[in-house]
């Protein structure tokens, strides 16, 4: 019979399971609870693990690690796993499918909410709808403050505070303390609120100053470039030339800084943009470098690109393409072999750059003219054909890894997904693989610190980050670093090189603005930066009906 001193510890030890001893893990009445648990309730609790007497356990399988414990009046039911040194105090409430690591603290009346009740059918009762269960995973060192929700789906990275009260809806990145209603995170650990103030300032300091500059002087850096014969100025690849393209980013860049052309300058450019479609196609070849007409024009990598440059360059001047694109609108099977037939193993930013244009097209001919189905041909296809392992389309190669994809992951979701407004298959997964590239290129250097590359890793996490806030912390540190560096790559009058290392020009200039912007949204900076991006980089959606 139990010694009224035995009683009180009994009860003390419901709720303050901290206090447990060998003798008590290993007590007759433990190993009876853990016996009848394994038979009841599916569970594998380890020798030094310790459960209160009075938890509730309705597991379907529970599996407790060494030293971890469940205090009494705590509820646990579903299908639940906890790692070692883990702790759930009184009143906690764990449901539905639940993976803890190791060294989790779940305060009192906490809950973990690992499955859902449908509720989409508005005329079937919420309690005969399906219940649907995606899962919460919980990183190692993770305290979890009182009366905290997380819900259905969430993962919550290593290291992360989730202060009390926090009601948590979406993925917190390592390191995240996340606190409000939904949870955001505040700031990360290791940082003192005055040093993430001070870092954040910093930011918003630089980002101040090259938007000054590039404010005050970006009618110079047009006219720099301007000829009798045209824009000449540097491409990606160096060369000084003239383009269409280079008199579509003196429009952009322009618009950008909220100075469009207006009046009889405007119908100038819109009469000689829209003269550059081609009758049969509707794309829009380059007159300084015309295709090969011998070869089918979706070949053309300048009358690809210049559907978006010209078309969005109209756009900005109020107008719109003369005619529709009918090259853009493949019978289903025809498009589908077509997506089949681009080179994705070994070219996946050249494929990439082909549905860029593809997808474009459509918008226009679906939003001016009369399109078929093929955009939701396209997004089937693709939706079909993503990479599980990596979020991406296309496949690593041996010389650049996975920049082939990555960079083809830009261009691809650019035209498709975030033109129409479409969530990426796979975020995750996607985010994951921009942060490996980009640290295998070592954040960049040299020539491969360039707009295209840069441009490639903020898009797609400010793409994914809608989604997700799945390591945000080291996005946001990527993002501030591009805005850190802006200011020393400006050439007073000419603006950025496309790559260090090469002449400034216009190409590298509005990418340049518009990658910082990009950097500044994801920041949530964007309201401090001059420049907003309404062309090619613009970040506004459609619907998919327009």
């Amino acid at each position: 019979m139990m010694t009224d001193a035995e009683a009180a510890r009994r009860d003390r030890l419901q709720f303050m399971t901290w206090e447990r001893k060998p003798d008590d893990f290993g007590s007759d009445e433990q190993k009876a609870l853990k016996l009848s648990l394994a038979t009841s309730a599916g569970a594998e609790i380890a020798p030094t693990a310790y459960i209160g007497s009075d938890a509730r356990i309705f597991t379907t399988r529970l599996v407790l690690g060494e030293r971890s414990w469940i205090a009494g009046h705590a509820l646990v039911r579903g299908d639940v796993e906890i790692g070692r040194n883990c702790s759930v105090n009184a009143y906690a409430c764990l449901s539905g499918k639940i993976r803890c690591g190791d060294g989790v603290r779940i305060a009192s009346l906490v809950s973990i909410v690992g499955f859902n009740h449908g509720f989409d059918d508005p005329d079937t009762p919420i309690n005969d709808q399906p219940h649907i269960t995606l899962g919460i995973t919980i990183g190692d060192d993770v305290w979890i403050g009182a009366n905290a929700v997380i819900l259905d789906g969430v993962t919550i990275g290593r290291g992360a505070v989730i202060a009390a009260g926090a009601v948590v809806t979406k993925d917190i990145p390592e390191l995240g303390i996340a606190a409000g209603v939904p949870a955001k995170v505040v700031r990360r650990r290791g940082e003192s609120a005055s040093t993430t103030k001070s870092r954040r300032s910093e930011v918003e300091a630089a980002l101040k100053r090259i938007g000054d500059i590039a404010s005050a002087e970006w009618r110079d850096v047009l006219a720099h470039y301007r000829t009798p014969e045209g824009y000449r100025s540097a491409g990606a690849d160096g060369v000084v030339r003239a383009a269409v393209r280079h008199e579509c980013d003196t429009i952009e860049i322009a618009a950008g800084f909220g100075h469009a052309p207006q009046g009889e300058e405007a119908q100038d450019l819109i009469a000689r943009l829209q003269a550059l479609q081609d009758p049969d196609t509707g794309f829009f070849p380059d007159p300084y470098n015309m295709p090969d007409r011998s070869k089918n024009i979706r070949e053309d990598s300048a009358a690809l690109y210049h559907v978006l440059s010209v078309g969005y360059a109209l756009e900005i001047l109020g107008a719109r393409p003369r005619r529709p694109i009918p090259g853009a609108e493949l019978e289903p099977a025809a498009l589908c072999d077509w997506l089949e037939s681009l080179p994705w193993s070994t070219r996946a930013w050249w494929s990439g750059d082909r549905v860029d244009a593809i997808a474009t097209a459509l918008y226009f001919n679906a939003r001016y003219f009369e399109t078929g189905r093929a955009k939701e041909v396209l997004f089937g296809w693709l939706a079909t054909h993503v990479d599980r392992a990596t979020g991406l389309w296309g496949r690593p190669t041996a010389a650049q890894g996975l920049l082939q994809p990555v960079n083809g992951f830009y261009r691809l979701t650019r035209g498709a997904y975030a033109q129409f407004g479409v969530p990426v298959p796979l975020p995750e997964a996607a985010i994951n693989s921009v942060f490996t590239n980009y640290r295998n290129y070592d954040g960049f250097t040299g020539e491969t610190y360039n707009a295209c590359n840069l441009l490639d890793t903020i898009h797609p996490l400010w793409l994914c980050l809608k989604q997700t806030d799945f390591s945000r912390g080291k996005a946001e540190a990527i993002a501030e670093a591009v805005i850190m560096r802006a200011a020393e790559r400006w050439q007073p009058g000419k603006g950025f090189a496309f790559a260090d290392g090469q002449q400034p020009g216009l190409q590298g200039t509005e990418m340049w603005l518009s990658t910082l912007h990009l950097a500044a949204d994801l920041l949530g900076l964007a309201e401090g930066f001059a420049f907003t991006p309404k062309g090619v980089h613009r970040t506004r959606a459609v619907a998919m009906g327009l």
